[in-house]
């Protein structure tokens, strides 16, 4: 990937007389990371119990130390509010007065700069100065007041791309707030925008933002399908660093997509392969599933449930997710017999027999797997279920979200 970034940035500057960029100036070359998302990510991993946060191997002081260098560096001064009730510490007058009149100075400067745009300059410049304020507003953690000054800004601008960047900010700000109804409603906006001719970069852009929302509500198949059409074209490091990036589409991969797809997008997927060499784990995780190893798999899935469990945005989904790629992996093996014992698999997977029966039993009471226990006889039959039926089921379920689209759209369209 990064290679193939390298020659087309050779191509361009080749094209143009320019001197070539290097590797690190790719990332520098995006958006601006307004607001700091590892901001949220630390203050979530300081909201986790002392006991927990040892068992991820996440070190609270240090993680605290961090994060209030960050502040203090920036003049976050409603962020150090913040962070100040969350983990129940006094708040240093001095250090908030200091920040505060930090923000006091240079927001005038930003309001005088604007007012003289409107006396002096033109749209553009007024617009380019409003921005500067929005982003400020952002960046010290004033939720309210940015959110103003991004429609102040909105109203001031016409072109599709610059209205599509303010929506980017909107949707970043609701990332970092946790804050779902920003980041919907914007999305919604973006998408509109996108219809009326956002170029390739925001095109693309829109596709990893559109993902990252879609598996922080746990809709794995549709953050699968935006991020691996972005693997070779990723640009949105305000959001994430490339490997962030990687590992979520194979998270979201993993348990949306049938073993042809897995087997063509991701584990012959040059781009993500050019990545896995620096993802042990993932690598593992992947290899092991595909390849039937699945005592590894096991061991590889408790790992990614560790990396689930310390990610601010998939940790309410850790449960849910392990489960249901235990049952993948059962499924998977029962799929290739017509029977097999209790035994055998339960040393396939490098488990007890009592875990295999319990599992098992569970998912087949409540039809995640097709199959049934003998237990006399300790023999696990497979029930494939009947094709036409299945047919049907998925006709049903197909007609059920058609006509809850045309329901959503009868309602659009009265408004």
């Amino acid at each position: 990937w990064y290679q193939r970034r390298v020659r087309e940035a050779v191509v361009s500057t080749q094209s143009t007389g320019h001197k070539m960029p290097t590797l690190e100036g790719l990332e520098e070359a995006g958006l601006e990371k307004i607001p700091d998302l590892s901001i949220a990510q630390m203050r979530f991993e300081l909201s986790l119990n002392s006991e927990t946060a040892k068992e991820l191997k996440i070190d609270q002081a240090e993680v605290k130390r961090q994060l209030m260098d960050k502040i203090k560096a920036g003049f976050m001064t409603q962020l150090y509010k913040d962070v100040s009730a969350d983990l129940k510490m006094s708040v240093n007058n001095s250090v908030l007065e200091e920040m505060e009149a930090k923000n006091k100075e240079e927001l005038k400067k930003l309001t005088e700069t604007i007012e003289n745009a409107e006396k002096n300059e033109g749209e553009s410049e007024v617009r380019e100065a409003m921005v500067k304020k929005c982003e400020y507003l952002t960046l010290i953690g004033s939720k309210e007041e940015a959110l103003k000054m991004v429609k102040e800004t909105l109203e001031k601008t016409n072109t599709t791309g610059h209205r599509l960047d303010l929506h980017f900010h909107l949707i970043r700000l609701g990332f970092f707030f946790s804050d779902n109804k920003i980041v919907t409603t914007n999305l919604d906006k973006a998408k509109e925008l996108i219809e009326l001719g956002g170029d390739w970069d925001r095109r693309n852009r829109l596709k990893v933002y559109s993902g990252l929302y879609a598996m922080s509500v746990r809709n794995f198949q549709e953050a699968a399908d935006n991020f691996l059409d972005t693997v070779s074209t990723f640009t949105s490091y305000e959001l994430m660093d490339y490997h962030t990036f990687i590992k979520y589409a194979i998270i979201s991969s993993m348990l949306a997509l049938d073993r042809k797809d897995l087997t063509k997008k991701v584990v012959e997927g040059a781009d993500i392969n050019e990545v896995l060499h620096d993802l042990p784990l993932f690598k593992n995780y992947i290899y092991s599933l595909y390849n039937a190893q699945y005592a590894d798999f096991f061991v590889a899935l408790a790992d990614i449930e560790g990396f689930l469990k310390a990610d601010r945005l998939l940790a309410l989904h850790t449960h849910h997710y392990v489960r249901e790629m235990r049952v993948r992996a059962y499924a998977q093996l029962l799929e290739s017999y017509s029977s097999l014992t209790v035994t055998y698999m339960a040393n396939s997977f490098g488990v007890s027999e009592k875990f295999i029966d319990t599992e098992l039993s569970r998912f087949i009471t409540t039809g995640a797997l097709n199959a049934k226990i003998d237990k006399v006889g300790g023999i696990i039959q497979t029930n494939r279920p009947d094709k036409k039926n299945w047919q049907y089921q998925a006709v049903i379920k197909q007609g059920d979200l058609l006509l809850n689209r045309i329901q959503k759209l009868s309602r659009v369209i009265t408004i």
